[in-house]
């Protein structure tokens, strides 16, 4: 396993490691006062998860009442008002489809953005992965494929598309810590089997979030941190906002 990304503006043994600020995710706006429906208050916080060491940021596009989005006005406004409070960061979106099940109208919707984001994040594990990544690469869209379990690598593994993403997320359960080196050394093995040269990103989720930054710390390959997450920092406190969460994770970085 080796690092993916070098970071020039950032300094010590973080330069190694792509770290990605995952702002919102599809939690309610009242979980966390970060967690807006406003795009211009959520990027303002993600700007400061950048200033504080992040390389990309991760959203959510969410509609007028805070329920993620995939229409095209909502995904341009997110992404303009990403790009406005951090110009030259690579915006990604995410294409799940809990925020639009059916397969025809999330590809329909997807064809009609305007304000296009620099990557998306495919759920491979979800009807219609292989027609909305290759979807977001006809457009220009670089692709990150997330893999949540075995059946979802499966089908990754049979897709067309499968050597032309950018990068493969792998997300590891809020599990008990004892599973998460196995189940990340297995899921990792699998996919550098079958693509060893394609980055890998590992983060967890809730409980798993930080002893899996911690595997993708040790491991040498990429992580995220941010409210999408956890809303909790290391210590078990709630993290003030997401640039709490990323000096947290640089911190941790800057341990090793």
């Amino acid at each position: 396993m080796s690092a993916t990304f070098d970071a020039d503006h950032v300094p010590g043994p973080e330069r190694r490691m792509l770290l990605q600020a995952c702002v919102n995710g599809a939690r309610d706006a009242v979980g966390h006062p970060w967690l807006s429906a406003d795009a211009s208050v959520v990027a303002d916080d993600a700007a400061r998860a950048v200033a504080a060491g992040a390389h990309e940021v991760h959203v959510h596009p969410k509609d007028a009442t805070g329920r993620d989005s995939l229409a095209a006005d909502d995904v341009a406004r997110w992404v303009r008002a990403m790009r406005s409070a951090s110009p030259g960061v690579p915006v990604g979106v995410t294409t799940g489809a809990w925020a639009e099940p059916d397969v025809e109208r999330r590809l329909a919707a997807i064809e009609r953005w305007t304000e296009l984001p620099d990557h998306a994040s495919v759920n491979w594990h979800e009807a219609g992965a292989d027609e909305v990544a290759a979807l977001l690469l006809k457009r220009g869209v670089a692709v990150e494929a997330g893999l949540w379990d075995a059946a979802g690598f499966e089908v990754w593994k049979r897709s067309p598309v499968r050597g032309e993403c950018l990068r493969v997320l792998i997300e590891l359960p809020d599990e008990p810590t004892d599973t998460l080196r196995d189940h990340a050394e297995g899921m990792i093995a699998h996919v550098e089997l079958e693509e060893p040269d394609l980055p890998i990103l590992l983060h967890g989720e809730e409980g798993s979030t930080w002893p899996v930054f911690d595997l993708a710390v040790e491991f040498g390959v990429a992580s995220r941190i941010g409210l999408e997450d956890t809303l909790l920092l290391p210590d078990g406190a709630t993290a003030p906002g997401n640039a709490a969460l990323v000096r947290a994770a640089v911190a941790r970085l800057r341990g090793v």
